[in-house]
């Protein structure tokens, strides 16, 4: 009867329909994918000595049979729209499509922390989640890295009952941050609440930055809509400012006890006790202190003092002696160079050439670039200013420095000649399922580009290598943005895998703006820029050279 096409109903009044607990109330999930999978569940009772196995493809009963299964029901799902051909080409990439099982997989076992669960992939087992806290089913998802990175909400109304986690401040990242909203045991999409997180965050993260969150609400099922979007992602909220201002105040909360919002300090314990001031109060044992005067001091009287007998000098017989000993005693101005410079030649050269600070990163050390023979000079430590044939150029430091070092990873994938540093203790990054899924497509143009990873297992790599160079780099969260804009772009070539890859590399090592720049580096940005084979746009189109020619420079001053 399940597989049936059918209709259940828990509605038994219209009032019903503004005190629903259940996910949906259509009954018709399990006969839909029937009718267009081949779907095979095994289910057997708890105590029973046996289950039963059963085959359905396309609504089509084909076998039914006593099974030695567990405990349960394991439902399998095969060949998805394989009897309707216009709507299975539609469907995209299998990785694609396994990312999203996986999401909503997550999604639900986030919100049923007591339910046990699994999720295969190709006979590979990818999730094992016990029952556990909510606490636990985060880590066991997400990683145990994150265990500690979590900061717990609790927050109690008349309106709203608010608990979960959020995420420390220095945890914050620009791409792939987890964030969720649950209400009432469903999944929601809420931009305006997510406002309120964000406000709570404010001046504690770098701007573009986002935390992670794990938020879940229970309240009163008539003040909210479920019914206002197809998915039942998007929910209408009765009493929604009150709501945002309560969730604000949690966070913040939350934020302030773990010591990342600084707070005022009024515990007096161990303060000095100051004493009340009493003026009637007589205070014995203290009077006025007495002053002595002479009455035959005056203090315009000049006085003789040894200083006064010092004997006098006449400075012009003085200055004129000085002269004339002066040249017989110092030698001349080119002699003492040249002692200098023949005694000491080592200083001499320390004195002629700018002191390098010891920190200072080297930006370019291609010697075989010819520096730019015109005048260059910085502006607002952003943009670098010089003369071309056809006007002035004013050029982004940032971009132009993004172009050139993309333009060399991208150049050393191709050709697979990247050079790797060996890291002395190597660094562990620690994938979630769904980013596993997109790894076998890059580790190769990875490798290729100079990093050396081994899979320790359960989503943990090590990272025993990097690409020279990038010492300064936090290799850890690079990996993670690349994986992540790997699955947002959807990257298939491998030429676009290299080129994405190359591009996130040198997007993490360009000189930011702001960065005050020698003449030197400024040349050679200059050289290395126009020896670039595209040097007007970066890899995402944003303008690296804007020209002022002749012609509209004159008529700003007509």
């Amino acid at each position: 009867m399940a597989f049936e096409r059918h209709a259940t109903s828990k509605i038994s009044k219209a009032d019903d329909l503004f005190s629903l607990h259940t996910m949906g109330f259509r009954g018709e999930a399990l006969a839909s994918i029937a009718a267009v999978a081949q779907v095979e569940l095994r289910t057997r009772k708890k105590g029973a000595d046996l289950g039963t196995r059963l085959e359905i493809f396309g609504s089509q009963l084909q076998h039914i049979e006593e099974d030695a299964c567990p405990e349960g029901s394991i439902f399998s799902v095969k060949n998805l729209f394989y009897n309707v051909p216009a709507r299975r080409k539609f469907l995209k990439t299998n990785d694609t499509e396994f990312r999203n099982i996986i999401t909503e997989f997550e999604r639900i076992a986030l919100v049923n922390p007591s339910v046990a669960m699994s999720l295969y992939h190709n006979d590979t087992e990818i999730l094992n989640l016990p029952e556990s806290g909510l606490r636990q089913r985060i880590v066991n998802v997400y990683g145990k890295n994150l265990n500690q990175k979590l900061l717990s909400v609790e927050a109690e109304s008349s309106l709203v009952s608010i608990n979960g986690f959020v995420g420390k401040p220095e945890t914050a990242k620009k791409r792939g941050a987890l964030q969720y909203f649950f209400v009432n045991g469903r999944f929601m999409k809420h931009p305006y609440f997510h406002k309120a997180v964000m406000q709570a965050y404010d001046q504690l993260i770098p701007a573009g930055e986002m935390p992670s969150y794990f938020i879940y609400f229970n309240l009163d099922p008539a003040t909210i809509d479920v019914n206002i979007h197809p998915t039942k992602t998007e929910i209408k909220f009765e009493n929604e400012q009150p709501i945002w201002q309560i969730l604000l105040a949690a966070v913040r909360e939350t934020l302030a006890k773990s010591s990342a919002i600084p707070t005022i300090d009024f515990d007096v314990e161990g303060a000095i006790d100051i004493p009340v001031y009493n003026p009637e109060k007589k205070i014995s044992g203290n009077e006025s202190p007495k002053v002595q005067i002479r009455s035959e001091y005056n203090p315009f009287k000049r006085e003789t003092t040894p200083s006064d007998t010092r004997p006098s000098f006449d400075w012009t017989e003085l200055y004129q002696s000085f002269e004339a000993d002066r040249s017989a005693v110092l030698p001349d101005e080119e002699v003492v160079e040249k002692k200098i410079g023949s005694a000491i030649p080592i200083e001499k050269e320390i004195i002629e050439k700018p002191v390098q600070p010891a920190e200072e990163k080297v930006l370019f050390t291609n010697t075989s670039v010819q520096p730019v023979a015109k005048p260059c000079f910085q502006y607002k430590n952003r943009y670098l200013v010089t003369t071309l044939k056809s006007g002035m150029a004013i050029i982004d430091q940032h971009r132009a420095h993004l172009q050139i070092l993309f333009e060399q990873y991208q150049k050393s994938i191709r050709q697979q000649k990247a050079a790797s540093q060996q890291m002395l203790f190597p660094a562990i990054v620690d994938f979630t399922p769904a980013e596993e899924t997109i790894l076998p497509l890059l580790l190769e143009d990875l490798s290729y580009s100079g990093f050396d990873l081994s899979n320790l297992g359960g989503g943990s790599y090590s990272i025993n290598g990097i690409p020279d160079g990038m010492e300064g780099v936090d290799c850890v969260t690079l990996l993670k943005d690349i994986v992540a804009k790997a699955i947002d772009t959807g990257c298939k070539g491998n030429e676009e895998i290299g080129d994405m890859i190359a591009f996130s590399m040198a997007s993490a090592q360009a000189i930011p703006a702001g960065k005050v720049l020698s003449s030197e580096e400024m040349d050679h940005l200059l050289a290395s820029l126009f020896l670039c084979s595209n040097m007007n746009l970066t890899p995402d189109g944003k303008t690296i050279l804007s020209m002022l020619t002749d012609d509209e420079l004159e008529n700003r001053f007509h």
